[in-house]
């Protein structure tokens, strides 16, 4: 089972693996089945064929293997920190990958599969020009796509691109064969094509500098070949075929055009893009969220027991639920009945959820408003819906001004979390950005400046305003 990440200490890493007795591997159990996923009849014990391999590889060391939790887009940087001591997670081997890390010998041999819409007329990425094309982050079938005439659409499971592609979200998806025959191609409305886009090979990912560990990882796989343990371990899994026979593909065949290292103009309009989808997103969900909080408010305040009761029910789901959930329910788990678009999916969520917040921080102003209020209101003559609309409702505004505020910064920053939907947003381009750079530093700051770009102007904003609406002829500084 995962694990925490702990720093190694540094030195030769075969003889501390065998000084503990422990050999440890980085994986994402995201990754599912056949990969690695936990046994439903035993917790804290994983299957799939990458945990037996990593099993027979630990067993001819002499020790013992325990994997690693880790995001599968932050493999290679964990690596790099020593939270474990290799990756064995169907790591493709790419010219990229090999001048950053060690690489084992290939362990495996796959081919990337072009999957279609049902009755599409698409055989080929070059019939595909212009279309949206789904596949994974970090792989060699996303610079495939980059070198083809197509719009690459990023995902972080191997599932959800087979279910936009059925939904008509997208118009293809290119993923390894292991991946597409289990998520994709027996699926209603999807078709694999015939034939194979490329070849690849994985395999296991050491940091540079463990030459010797690297050795005795191609001296286990290597007897494991001779002694037909890898192809039993294949077969058990249903991932032999001829390919595992052939050669493996040269590394030029896999090696995709690499990505520019450098921080420059192109990566800032990249991430001035990506932050002004932040901002369409935030902005069109407040834009739901105050109105549709205020009609909750004022439904649980002065509305009949069934309205306050479902105005109260909307609120605690809303808020008693994560938003990465609602998110998924709106966008996947709604799909079979209607399906909503990424951009639309990831407003639609946002505003919901934060409409929530709203009614309370509304609710919360309307009773502060002196009951004096209302009943002067009473004695001019005013009905009890004009006394809301002119004097109630104002002075609520006022007061929840500040609060709301602060939930639109804070919604700004959980914008952060439609990039599941495939939105990229500005943590997303950060992320992207820190793998092609190779680094988390420079990404992080030119996110972090612009988040502060946005969110500054709409604090001194919300202060001016605050001022204005006080008739305060001597304001306090806010």
């Amino acid at each position: 089972m995962g694990a925490a990440c702990t720093e190694a200490p540094t030195g030769d890493a075969l003889a501390q693996i065998r000084a503990r007795g422990e050999l440890t591997w980085g994986a994402d159990l995201q990754g599912g089945e056949p990969f690695l996923w936990e046994d439903p009849d035993h917790p804290g014990k994983l299957l799939g064929f990458e945990v037996e391999i990593m099993d027979a590889v630990a067993r001819r060391l002499g020790v013992r293997q325990r994997m690693v939790q880790c995001d599968w887009s932050n493999l290679l940087p964990s690596l790099e920190r020593r939270d474990f001591d290799l990756v064995f997670n169907g790591l493709e081997v790419t010219a990229e990958r090999q001048e950053r890390i060690l690489l084992s010998r290939p362990y495996f041999i796959y081919a990337e599969t072009l999957a279609v819409r049902t009755g599409s007329s698409a055989r080929s990425l070059a019939d595909l020009r212009g279309k949206r094309v789904g596949t994974l982050n970090q792989t060699y079938a996303l610079d495939l796509l980059r070198a083809a005439p197509v719009e690459p659409v990023l995902y972080e499971g191997n599932e959800e691109p087979y279910l936009d592609l059925a939904q008509g979200r997208l118009d293809a998806v290119l993923l390894d064969n292991v991946i597409a025959d289990r998520y994709g191609c027996g699926r209603a409305g999807v078709t694999c094509l015939p034939g194979e886009v490329a070849r690849g090979t994985y395999a296991a990912g050491l940091r540079r500098g463990d030459e010797t560990l690297r050795q005795a990882v191609d001296g286990a796989l290597l007897a494991m070949q001779a002694d037909g343990e890898l192809e039993r371990i294949l077969r058990k899994a249903k991932l032999w075929d001829h390919r595992q026979t052939e050669p493996p593909p040269a590394l030029a065949e896999a090696a995709g055009a690499g990505p520019s290292r450098s921080f420059g103009w192109v990566q800032w309009q990249r991430f001035f893009s990506a932050a002004g989808m932040t901002l369409l997103v935030s902005l069109t969900a407040f834009v739901i969220a105050v109105p549709l909080g205020m009609l909750l408010a004022v439904t649980r305040l002065y509305g009949g027991p069934l309205p306050r009761a479902l105005a109260r029910s909307y609120v605690e789901l809303f808020r008693g639920t994560p938003l990465l959930l609602q998110l998924f329910l709106l966008y996947y788990g709604l799909a079979p009945y209607y399906s909503l678009g990424p951009l639309q999916a990831a407003i639609l969520g946002l505003g919901l959820n934060y409409a929530a917040y709203e009614a309370e921080v509304l609710r919360g102003a309307l009773l502060a408003v002196p009951p004096g209020q209302a009943e002067a209101a009473r004695a001019l003559g005013l009905s009890p819906t004009q006394t809301l609309r002119h004097v109630l409702l104002p002075q609520a505004l006022r007061i929840s001004l500040p609060s709301m505020t602060n939930d639109f910064v804070a919604l700004l920053k959980d914008s952060s979390l439609v990039s599941v939907l495939t939105v990229i947003e500005l943590t997303k381009r950060m992320s992207i950005a820190a793998v092609e750079l190779r680094g988390w530093l420079i990404p992080g700051l030119a996110c972090a400046a612009l988040y502060l770009a946005m969110s500054l102007p709409l604090s001194e904003l919300a202060r001016r305003l605050e001022r204005r609406l006080a008739r305060d002829q001597h304001p306090r500084t806010l």
